[in-house]
């Protein structure tokens, strides 16, 4: 009995942070055993926001510092399955097809894209950009993945995906499946800054591989409650980001509950709640640490698993093309002008 697939990844774009733990990672943590698992590079998703030859130039590095961040997280590099999208040029074939099963207006209605423009200072959309859940329906249809684990941004992406599948089916034959989405536990977590989710190009992160110093400053720089101007004024607890993050990282319940008692009675300084939250978020990240110490002294792994990641998974993706293709009747089409065309060089040389 053949094993249920799933598909996710990230764009090679720097080092993974806490967000990207909750929003994606942990999922990937919990299920990456129970399917057989496709991790993408998407450098292709990249180049919708950042074309910049200095960009491009950054995909290897990047790729091997995310890759590695991912099985520092806690993914078994035995039951995982690591490519560079831009390696499979049969991806961009397949996105050709399904990009005509698809209107324009409901791409528009895709939130997170207009988001990203802005974040990436577009001030009009790039067709790259509008087109992004469609390449990234292929992306998972190539591999014909059945479960995709990610975060808010994306869940919309992965609803154009579903929508894709039943289309081709409809018209074609039953030749994917279509995907289930897994949604992350915390939908999202907000920046240190306090004023957006967390991102690299806002510079508000937590990276997974931060050591102890520097995650005790950007705990300690966190934004808190902005009308609290002494230990003594009681504060507020909802939509404070060191509260959100002592909700997700700190196991101690009890411990979450008091502080945050005290904290609105006005009993206890912005400080101690922060100094409390550097202490679970070392208890949290010092195991990845010693993780990613382990993987960076095999030299050579992270590039050992992409190269052969990428060749397994273009083979699986080759073969879905020639699927889709005779499914589609593409196939026929060429097949019948070969035989004409040979015919006619036969009466040609009979003829001659």
């Amino acid at each position: 009995m053949s094993v249920a697939r799933m598909l996710t990844g990230d764009r090679p774009t720097g080092r993974l942070h806490l967000g990207h733990y909750v929003g994606s990672i942990a999922n990937r943590v919990r299920l990456h055993r129970r399917y057989e698992s496709f991790f993408i590079i998407a450098d292709l998703h990249m180049l919708t926001t950042r074309n910049r030859r200095e960009d491009i130039d950054q995909v290897s590095g990047n790729a091997r510092e995310m890759v590695t961040d991912i099985l520092a997280a806690g993914v078994d590099p035995e039951r995982a399955i690591f490519y560079l999208q831009s390696a499979i040029p049969e991806v961009g074939d397949l996105n050709t097809l399904l990009q005509n099963l698809v209107t324009v207006p409901r791409l528009e209605r895709v939130p997170s894209l207009k988001d990203m423009a802005r974040d990436a200072g577009k001030e009009e959309m790039p067709y790259g950009l509008l087109g992004y859940p469609v390449l990234q329906a292929a992306d998972i249809l190539c591999v014909k993945g059945e479960a995709v684990p990610v975060g808010r941004d994306n869940a919309a992406h992965v609803e154009v995906t579903r929508e894709i599948a039943r289309r081709f089916n409809h018209l074609y034959g039953p030749v994917f499946p279509v995907p289930e989405l897994i949604p992350a536990d915390t939908p999202s977590l907000v920046g240190t800054d306090g004023a957006a989710k967390m991102s690299k190009s806002r510079g508000n992160t937590i990276a997974l591989s931060d050591d102890a110093a520097t995650v005790r400053r950007k705990v300690l720089g966190m934004y808190t409650d902005p009308n609290r101007v002494r230990a003594d004024v009681p504060g507020t607890v909802e939509g404070n980001p060191v509260f959100a993050y002592h909700e997700v990282f700190n196991p101690d319940r009890d411990e979450v509950a008091d502080l945050a008692r005290r904290y609105r009675a006005g009993q206890v300084g912005d400080v101690e709640v922060k100094e409390r939250l550097v202490v679970a978020l070392e208890a949290f990240l010092a195991p990845i640490r010693q993780r990613r110490a382990e993987i960076e002294a095999d030299r050579g792994l992270v590039d050992r698993l992409i190269v052969e990641g990428t060749e397994r998974t273009r083979q699986e993706v080759r073969q879905t093309l020639i699927e889709v293709r005779r499914a589609m009747g593409l196939t026929g089409a060429y097949q019948q002008v070969r035989r004409r065309a040979e015919r006619s060089r036969r009466r040609t040389q009979t003829s001659a």
